[in-house]
């Protein structure tokens, strides 16, 4: 999983409320494309005219939030149904973080999984963050995980928590699996004594 400590680029603001999964990225596509190739995919019913053209009402088609590594979304993003390519689709189009005041458990989870950080900050600042990037020609917001500190395009310092063992995973390019492996050695000689102790239960291995 890659790293997350400091990520700079352009914000752009997608303020719907109860955006789903299903939204991100469509059940059907799935059965095509894997990660790495769903990109073009996400957000597909609001981001593509009916002839496929880009749909110019759609905030991340506009020119100055193209390739925007960073999203500020309403409340309850990413809920609906369990979808880990959700987080894959968004992470495809170059997405790295999104702020909003609430996240869907499960997509909060797979972004953790998936090196995306999620920031959690009240309703009002991050209604403040919209205006700014939307009243702003080139907006651009800094975020500094290993201080748990954004600044806003205007220059304003906003600080944010994350859960520590999630933030420690997102610093260090961890998912469980790989937090799991950093134990190998207990994991291997745990196996071996209880081979050892219990040797009818690996009768069959």
């Amino acid at each position: 999983m890659q790293k997350f400590r400091q990520l700079t680029g352009t914000a752009a603001p997608l303020m719907r409320a109860n955006v789903d999964t299903e939204v991100i990225i469509r059940m059907d596509r799935l059965i095509k494309y894997a990660k790495g190739e769903l990109g073009p995919y996400a957000f597909e019913s609001w981001r593509y005219l009916e002839d496929g053209r880009d749909n110019p009402a759609f905030s991340l088609n506009q020119p100055r939030y193209k390739g925007a590594p960073i999203l500020v979304a309403g409340t309850n993003f990413g809920c609906g149904s369990s979808r880990e390519m959700a987080v894959w689709a968004m992470m495809d189009m170059g997405l790295r973080a999104v702020i909003a005041p609430s996240f869907g458990d499960i997509f909060e989870a797979n972004c953790f999984q998936n090196g995306m950080l999620p920031i959690r900050l009240p309703d009002a600042r991050v209604a403040e963050i919209a205006a700014e990037v939307e009243a702003t020609e080139a907006p651009q917001i800094s975020i500094d995980l290993e201080k748990n500190i954004l600044v806003t395009p205007s220059g304003k310092s906003i600080e944010f928590t994350v859960d520590p063992d999630r933030r420690k995973a997102l610093l260090e390019g961890l998912d469980d699996i790989a937090e799991t492996l950093l134990f190998e050695d207990e994991i291997r000689a745990f196996r071996q004594d209880h081979r050892h102790k219990r040797p009818w239960i690996y009768c069959y291995d």
